[in-house]
């Protein structure tokens, strides 16, 4: 049986709700197994992704306007939240519709409960704007950033704690608007001009990367409209992962090592620089990952990557002192990418405070691969300071065979061999990258 845009976006909602899924990964999945119109696929992602990154305005919304919102069903609450995202937040989308179409997807039972407050929610908009909606900045910095932004208070004062409050709106602007996609051109089969005239032809708006060579940039686009992906001309990595990859700087016929590599994008990017010459030992804690890293570099043309199930922590000792160029890439809280994966923003900072220590552990271990004269550089796609700059610092000050090297990379140079970008100064993923060269 056929099914809606809507209909699906709405069983996708459910099945997340309070799960520990990610939308994107939900997303592809559906629209593999449903035949859905290129826009209706543009609908559906916009639908997930939205109201997975705005549900905790949405829900503040729902809970000013019920009057016991404590008794509002999961169900009900998710439907709601379509609707008034829909409202609220998209422009093209004609306000009947958006009440009408989520209406009916509710059961009998809730369809007029539903129809009244999503009816509430239009009428306050249109006689005292989409601001009245929110809290003021007079209501506190943290209430006001929480709800307008969607992050949880203590996200919200941990950026502030960082960024000042100015620039942490600015950053969680960003992060609420919907990401771009990148590619990685594979110029071992085309170059970016040729895949470029590709697109053209397919009538498929993109833009030229400024800090990169062979990387594209689209907006609205489904991954399967794209051509080449098949005969392997690109992978999808960001221009900050990208940018990571450059500052490794492999060259051919080089030993690198890949510590932390899954999901495989920053491996295959340095195959790519290599000229698919010397070897790159890509390793993952996680066995069942690092098949996804094998059949992408077949489709690629990619054939020095070597996998291998490890523990960064517990480096191979046969490797030890024979690297030219090692990547660590540690595991981290992944606050630098909530534009792509919204569902990290509701996790309790708790969670993290372990992690600096892990990829401490991490750090060590993997600068003993580096030979003398070698490269080593660490990165992260999150911006806070105790997983990037503190861990850095304190390794080189413990192991002084390091030292810290200056580098560029497009038209930013790091200060002190470090580098922190961000999706407000940069127009990137927040990454952190540091490099290093081992001198003894």
């Amino acid at each position: 049986m056929d099914i809606s845009a809507r209909g699906l976006a709405y069983q996708l909602l459910k099945s997340a709700d309070g799960a520990s899924t990610y939308s994107n990964i939900a997303i592809d999945n559906a629209l593999k197994k449903n035949a859905l119109s290129e826009s209706d696929k543009g609908l559906l992602t916009v639908i997930v992704m939205g109201v997975t990154e705005r549900r905790l305005t949405l829900d503040y919304i729902i809970d000013r306007f019920a009057s016991a919102p404590e008794k509002i069903d999961a169900p009900t609450r998710v439907l709601l939240r379509m609707g008034i995202y829909q409202m609220v937040f998209l422009d093209k989308i004609p306000e009947y519709a958006a009440i009408n179409e989520t209406v009916e997807l509710a059961p009998r039972r809730s369809r007029g409960f539903v129809n009244a407050i999503l009816r509430s929610v239009q009428r306050s908009k249109h006689r005292e704007g989409i601001e009245s909606l929110f809290p003021s900045q007079k209501d506190g910095e943290a209430e006001y950033l929480s709800v307008k932004h969607s992050m949880p208070k203590d996200v919200c004062a941990r950026f502030v704690e960082i960024y000042g409050a100015e620039r942490t709106e600015r950053i969680f602007d960003m992060f609420n608007k919907p990401p771009r996609m990148t590619l990685r051109i594979n110029t071992q089969k085309i170059s970016r001009e040729q895949y470029a005239k590709l697109l053209d032809e397919k009538g498929i708006c993109y833009r030229l990367s400024e800090k990169l060579d062979n990387a594209l940039l689209l907006d609205n686009v489904s991954f399967p409209s794209l051509p080449g992906f098949d005969e392997g001309w690109f992978f999808v990595q960001d221009e900050a992962s990208q940018l990571c990859v450059e500052v490794l700087d492999a060259h051919a016929g080089e030993r690198v090592i890949d510590c932390c590599s899954c999901p495989g994008s920053k491996s295959f990017g340095l195959a790519i620089n290599m000229d698919n010459k010397g070897e790159i030992y890509s390793f993952d804690l996680h066995k069942s990952k690092l098949s996804l890293i094998e059949k992408s570099a077949e489709r690629l043309g990619i054939d020095i990557i070597k996998t291998g199930e490890r523990d960064a922590r517990k480096p191979d000792e046969s490797l030890l002192g024979t690297a030219d160029r090692v990547l660590c890439d540690v595991p981290c809280s992944g606050l630098g990418v909530m534009a792509k994966k919204p569902e990290i923003r509701y996790k309790d900072l708790s969670e993290f405070k372990r992690l600096p220590e892990i990829q401490y552990e991490i750090l060590k271990s993997s600068a003993r691969y580096v030979k003398v004269g070698g490269v080593l550089v660490y990165s992260t796609c999150t911006v806070l300071p105790e997983e990037n700059r503190q861990n850095v610092t304190k390794f080189v000050s413990e192991n002084p065979d390091f030292e810290l090297t200056d580098f560029c990379v497009g038209k930013k140079e790091s200060v002190g061999g470090m580098m922190s970008l961000a999706p407000d100064t940069d127009g990137t993923d927040g990454f952190f990258i540091a490099k290093m060269i081992r001198r003894a």
